[in-house]
């Protein structure tokens, strides 16, 4: 009887255990309401509330009045809001009586808010540009400019959830996800960010996910000063929605902090990261979440679109590549795969992260110990990440079908935070705990810098690589980023020339004047070694021309005539970037343009125009020339794309 009883219990643990195992961690959506339904107090916030609980009407800022500006109340202009889409996206119902079969594959799409966001016209809508009339307060245009970085007087004049193109590629309207997906939360770290832009971020990315999936959305604010973004953007939140709440730092922690505030916070299977100037694309959230649902050991992140900062215009950036990194530690990408390239609407495997926008499980977030706490402000987050990822069992895919555009700012409207070199420091903690002998190449890039930077205590980080057993970097440089030495070599072959450029018709030198992207070449007096290396240029072995130790290059944005040569950030992929010095002439020629470099000395200007080997304004002598280098083949290396 002892042992029949015995076999009677181990009969019930099998089963409660096979029981277990069979069900997912992650709720379907008809189960999403019960989930929300738990009373949880979101607390730290001027705006908690108990989700779920209440009244049940879908509240949400288009289906209701949304209240004047309170960025500027005396303005006539009020943040405008759409009325015509007051739903949120459902799932549709199931393909047959099993609904909790967590592989029955569903179309996540809301065709109908699709059919009417095609309809809609106004400022801004299907992501065109918009111009500001002629007659606009110019001086409150400028003023919203430098306080932004990006056109804010413009961004109040747009429909917070404006219509966008579908920017996806067409095979992305047929792709079916799982029905049993997990939760989501939107995390949104902010400093200072223009409202209605904030606003906007949080409006098109909860109303193109589907209800049941996106349980909350945490805003991170990290010590802004302006007075609209406290009591003015509580309340907004709380009339307008019911899901939607502020944690509020209290000194600047800088992104990398305000990010980890956010995921402490985290009550959904999984999250989001944004940056707070964003707007979702369509159906862009399950996207995310179907890879996490077949592996929780995962991160995806979105295609990245674009935002124009001076007329909002949405245009994509690309159709795909995969992250990577120089020796200097500057991100760069890698061509897709062929095999990546034969499915569009796949995700596929990226080496790491651009760093701002991606989703992670919870779980799997902080089984990694989420970012090192020890890095400042921003910078080598990312790098962390993504090999924390992928050497501790990890896999991180970007997602074609997923689409988010966002806002490059012109130029930075405020400081960082931080005391002394947090890059630097940032990178070499990195460095020191993830990449054990690669840690030599970048070290050798910028020596002696690196032997004098500190990286702090770094004893618990090498602890949790330990204790998750996690992989060498030798694994990850073979396995996952195998081709990155052959775009990016671990020692820097030479330069076809380097040095002071000058022209010989009018005696003056190439000078960058230190500006950063989209600001205009000029030619200077030559300053010889008295600069501060304004005037030091490299004729890589990429064919680019860039300052010295610097990542932006020569860049010419069309093919007119007088074309102006600007800086850009370094792609590797030539193109537009792609240069080729004739030794016996000293032309320097623009291939895709099939021009030269040329200059005008009454204006300085630096431009491209019709090649002419008798034209002496287009001959430049470099200080030093590797002839042989020079001469050599500019065919790209296997398997690069030209963008051009």
């Amino acid at each position: 009887a002892r042992n029949a009883l015995l076999i009677a219990v181990g009969l019930v643990v099998v089963y409660l255990f096979v029981r277990g195992i069979s069900r997912s961690d992650y709720p379907s959506p008809d189960s999403a309401n019960e989930r929300r339904a738990d009373g949880a107090v979101i607390a730290d916030t001027g705006v908690a509330k108990k989700l779920g609980q209440g009244d049940d009407r879908r509240r949400d800022p288009v289906a209701n009045n949304p209240p004047a500006n309170p960025v500027a109340p005396s303005r006539q202009a009020a943040l405008v809001v759409s009325s015509d889409h007051d739903e949120f996206v459902e799932a549709p119902p199931a393909d047959s009586a099993d609904g909790g079969d967590a592989l029955q594959l569903v179309d996540w799409h809301d065709h109908k808010a699709i059919a009417k966001e095609k309809q809609r016209k106004g400022p801004g809508e299907q992501g065109l540009a918009y111009n500001l009339p002629a007659d606009q307060d110019k001086a409150e245009v400028d003023r919203l400019y430098r306080a932004n970085g990006y056109n804010g007087y413009l961004s109040d004049r747009l429909s917070l959830y404006r219509s966008i193109k579908d920017l996806r590629h067409p095979q992305c309207l047929t792709q079916k996800y799982r029905r049993k997906l997990p939760t989501a939360a939107i995390v949104i770290p902010f400093h200072n960010e223009h409202f209605s832009t904030l606003l906007r971020t949080v409006v098109s990315c909860r109303h193109r996910a589907p209800r049941e999936l996106l349980k909350e959305i945490i805003l991170v604010d990290d010590n802004s000063s302006k007075p609209e973004l406290k009591t003015p953007l509580d309340d907004y939140l709380k009339a307008h929605f019911d899901n939607v709440f502020v944690v509020r730092a209290k000194r600047r922690e800088g992104l990398i902090r305000a990010r980890l505030l956010g995921a402490e916070r985290v009550t959904a299977d999984t999250f989001i990261v944004l940056d707070s100037h964003c707007e979702c694309g369509i159906n862009w959230l399950p996207p995310l979440l179907d890879p996490i649902a077949e592996n929780w050991r995962t991160a995806v992140c979105p295609f990245v679109d674009i935002i124009d900062f001076d007329n909002y215009e949405i245009r994509p950036q690309d159709e795909g590549a995969r992250g990577s990194w120089d020796w200097q530690f500057f991100y760069k990408r890698l061509p897709l795969l062929p095999e990546d390239r034969l499915h569009p609407a796949r995700p596929f495997a990226s080496p790491v992260m651009a760093g701002g926008l991606f989703a992670i499980s919870t779980k799997f977030f902080r089984e990694l110990g989420g970012y090192d706490p020890g890095l400042d402000i921003w910078g080598g987050e990312q790098y962390e990440l993504s090999f924390k990822i992928w050497q501790c069992h990890g896999r991180m895919l970007d997602a074609p079908c997923s689409r988010v555009a966002h806002i490059y700012r012109k130029f930075a409207p405020f400081p960082n935070p931080g005391i002394g070199d947090f890059l630097g420091r940032n990178f070499k903690r990195v460095a020191e705990v993830w990449m054990d002998e690669y840690k030599e190449y970048l070290y050798k890039r910028k020596q002696p810098y690196y032997s004098n930077v500190q990286t702090g205590n770094i004893t618990a980080q090498k602890e949790i690589r330990r204790q998750l057993k996690c992989k060498s970097f030798r694994w990850f440089m073979e396995k996952v980023a195998f081709d990155q030495p052959k775009h990016f070599p671990l020692v820097e072959p030479a330069p076809a020339a380097s040095g002071e450029v000058k022209n010989v018709g009018n005696g003056l030198c190439l000078d960058t004047k230190f500006r950063g992207e989209h600001a205009k070449i000029e030619v200077d007096k030559c300053l010889g070694d008295g600069g501060q290396g304004e005037q030091r240029l490299v004729l890589t072995y990429r064919k680019d021309i860039r300052p010295d130790k610097k990542d932006v290059c020569f860049d010419v944005p069309n093919n007119a005539d007088r074309a102006p040569v600007i800086l850009f950030g370094c792609h590797g992929f030539q193109g537009n970037q792609w240069w080729k010095l004739i030794v016996n002439t000293g032309q320097l020629k623009h291939p895709v343009t099939d021009k030269c470099l040329d200059s005008d000395k009454a204006n300085r200007e630096v431009f491209v125009s019709y090649c002419d080997p008798a034209k002496d304004t287009q001959r430049w002598k470099w200080q030093f020339v590797n002839a042989t280098l020079a001469n050599g083949d500019a065919a790209l290396p296997d398997g690069e794309l030209r963008m051009n």
